[in-house]
């Protein structure tokens, strides 16, 4: 990758060629390694005090609280980053290309994402052309969510989504667009004294890794107030498709041979019992996803109040009124979001695609060994 350096309130260029990228070399680890500790530290300090803070007085209130809760994320989110980096620096990664419409991925991602960009008072355009590619699903499901994570972090007010079709050559170009927020703290939602993020974040770091492994060309363009940045798919489909043979192409699904494909994927489990939500945590625990634990359906609400998870899973104790009516809100948003209730008792496994309310079941005692499966194979419907 070379980058172009302009002067100081000029432009600088990021620019990958479309040929795939060599291996980053040990400095590009080492830098990596480096970021990651500030990125997980920084946060960890400030929650850190918080929680010195609260010991001191015994009081906190719901703005400190919300506070804390982000700090706590943003550093288990760069931890999470810092575990699928090292999966792809381990060479591991197997994928199974497969024609995708990255026109339908995108606009079920940004659907997902919805709740948190309007949290955040950042409006997002799309501007999506058809456009389907030979490509990893479950990889360009995560390219997605990361351009997102990264766009999200630093844009101010405005987000631009926009995909189309080169003329020549004609590859799938996406293109997102906007400002930055501005390091005056009078017209920015972060907390003063929290410092902006960087445009080289661990997300970013992320958006890197994945498009290099999937030999995407990428070009990053950023002015004083603007940042650009573009991804283009060499392997589109039109109607003679270059340098891709049939033979690579899978009109059917097909999961990537990942160790673990849902990595950094975000689920909710509702559980009131210590046991079940133990039982849950520990069968799922090998799949590198974000989970968080609520007890109820109030906390449930909360939780997904300002951003949605991937999945919910919840024990069917609590499936009353309350939790239908959270229920029926998300599906209304997001009519393929994954639900999975757990049975206080049985082995049976019902998938959504069996079921008249589109949601899976499994019973109890099918927990440790079917929830994985089930998770994978629900998450994947949406991808």
């Amino acid at each position: 990758m070379t980058i172009t350096l302009a002067s100081s309130r000029g432009t600088m260029t990021d620019q990958a060629s479309d040929k795939p990228r060599p291996e980053p070399d040990e400095g590009h680890w080492r830098e990596i390694i480096g970021q990651i500790g500030t990125e997980v530290g920084l946060p960890l300090s400030a929650a850190l005090e918080r929680v010195t803070v609260l010991a001191t007085t015994g009081k906190i209130d719901r703005a400190g609280l919300r506070m804390l809760r982000d700090e706590i994320e943003r550093a288990r989110r760069a931890g999470m980053i810092g575990q699928q980096l090292a999966r792809f620096a381990s060479g591991r990664i197997r994928q199974s290309p497969e024609q995708i419409s990255v026109t339908q991925m995108l606009r079920e991602v940004l659907l997902q994402r919805n709740r948190e960009a309007s949290a955040r008072q950042i409006e997002i355009s799309q501007a999506l052309k058809p456009a389907e590619v030979v490509v990893d699903a479950t990889l360009l499901y995560a390219l997605m969510q990361a351009v997102v994570d990264w766009s999200l972090d630093l844009a101010q007010k405005k987000l631009e989504f926009k995909l189309d079709i080169k003329a020549w050559p004609p590859y799938a170009r996406l293109t997102v667009r906007f400002a930055h927020a501005s390091s005056d703290a009078t017209d920015r939602l972060t907390p003063l004294g929290t410092p902006l993020p960087s445009l080289d974040s661990m997300s970013w770091r992320l958006v890197q890794q994945i498009s290099w492994t999937l030999g995407l060309a990428m070009e990053r363009s950023v002015s004083e107030d603007e940042t650009t940045l573009t991804i283009e798919f060499p392997r589109t489909i039109h109607d003679e498709i270059e340098g891709v043979s049939v033979v690579e192409i899978d009109q059917g699904f097909g999961v990537s041979d990942n160790s673990k494909p849902l990595a950094g994927s975000h689920v909710l489990v509702v559980a009131g019992g210590r046991e079940m939500r133990s039982l849950i945590k520990e069968s799922i625990r090998h799949m590198g996803l974000l989970v968080d634990f609520v007890n109820g359906v109030e906390e449930a609400e909360e939780f997904c109040r300002d951003a949605l998870p991937h999945a919910i899973v919840y024990e069917s104790v609590l499936a009353g009124d309350r939790f239908q009516k959270l229920r029926n809100g998300i599906s209304a948003e997001m009519p393929s979001f994954v639900f999975i209730e757990v049975a206080p008792e049985g082995g049976a496994l019902q998938l959504s695609t069996n079921s008249p309310d589109n949601g899976a079941r499994i019973g109890r005692d099918a927990v440790m060994q079917s929830l994985p499966s089930a998770l994978i194979f629900e998450l994947s419907r949406t991808i």
